[in-house]
């Protein structure tokens, strides 16, 4: 099982770091690929941003380079997902999801995961 938290209200321009930690031992952790999704009830979930396990190469997309960061805890098991320079449009449920170690190509795809978080919400407003 996956638990994402971290999420809350937070300023324009603020930051906030959401973690997700695993239980349990349904998957392998250094074959895996971790990553963040988003969704809002208007909008399709979206890729946030994946990390690989066994190498730790990081992945997000154009939007979010530079403002959004994913690293990993190998000591604890956890991956997280650093937020910094929030706008309102960031508001969302956010989920953290794993899958099987990924290629670059793959890696941004939600159906390649099959373990999902409960989604923790993260709402950015003054």
């Amino acid at each position: 099982q996956l638990q994402a938290c971290g999420g809350g209200l937070v300023q324009p321009g603020g930051s906030l770091r959401l973690s997700c930690a695993a239980s349990g031992g349904t998957f392998s952790r250094t074959t895996s690929s971790w990553a963040w999704f988003r969704q809002t009830p208007e909008k399709e979930r979206e890729f946030v941003a994946a990390i690989r396990w066994r190498d730790g190469n990081s992945f997000s997309t154009d939007s979010m380079k530079g403002r959004f960061t994913i690293s990993r805890d190998r000591a604890k098991s956890m991956v997280y997902l650093q937020m910094n320079s929030l706008k309102p449009e960031d508001t969302a449920v956010y989920y953290c999801a794993v899958g099987p170690h990924m290629i670059a190509s793959l890696i941004r795809d939600q159906g390649r995961y099959d373990s999902w978080g409960q989604g923790t919400q993260l709402t950015v407003s003054s």
